[in-house]
């Protein structure tokens, strides 16, 4: 009988477990409460193999933060341009509330750790937020134009969607029960569409 030997992990596939690693310790332990001893045996490598594929332990949080926060902004788009219509606005919350539960460790990282990392926040914005800002303001303008919306600052309303866009995301850590059953993020969408479109006064 022919034993073959499993190939080694490609240099890739070895960054990547690292950095899986470190997603789900600096979020349960905290970037401070972990060290690259732990990051190492999580990830099944030698802690020199760790620094052969980053400077040290801020450039791991760097990578795991920004890789993160590019994939809440391809969310982003993909909710957008899969809106039914500029109304569909509690559509995309719930689908952000549900989310949660598959990307918890990477939402808690982006979300926590950046505000405690100067440089981190600084390159979060200048990399990422930034660029979800151009494209919410740039949707909210087209909607104005085509009448849905009424006329106001653009970027102003992007802000205040991706508020609570930010808010549906990291919302089972915040505003509602980690158990919260489908029907509770449906009508927690919902009133946060209701309070986005129509405001809280009472139309006269």
């Amino acid at each position: 009988m022919r034993i073959f030997n499993q190939s080694p992990p490609s240099e890739t596939e070895t960054k990547k477990r690292i950095l899986q690693a470190a997603q789900r310790l600096f979020a349960r332990s905290g970037y401070d409460g972990t060290t690259t001893r732990d990051l190492a045996a999580a990830a099944g490598v030698a802690e020199g193999t760790l620094f052969r594929h980053f400077e040290n332990k801020k450039a791991i949080l760097i990578q795991v933060a920004t890789e993160g926060w590019v994939e809440i902004l391809t969310d982003l788009l993909t909710e957008l341009s899969e809106m039914g219509s500029y109304k569909a606005v509690a559509q995309v919350m719930r689908r952000r509330m549900l989310n949660i539960r598959e990307n918890s460790d990477m939402m808690r990282v982006c979300f926590l750790e950046a505000q405690f990392h100067p440089d981190l926040r600084d390159r979060i914005q200048l990399e990422v937020i930034g660029k979800m800002s151009d494209v919410a303001e740039a949707f909210f303008e087209t909607a104005m134009e085509k009448g849905v919306y009424r006329k106001m600052n653009p970027k102003i309303v992007a802000q205040v969607f991706l508020g609570m866009f930010a808010v549906a995301g990291f919302s089972q850590n915040t505003i509602m029960e980690p158990n919260a059953s489908p029907q509770q993020m449906q009508e927690m969408a919902e009133g946060l569409a209701d309070i986005f479109l129509n405001g809280v006064l009472v139309k006269d």
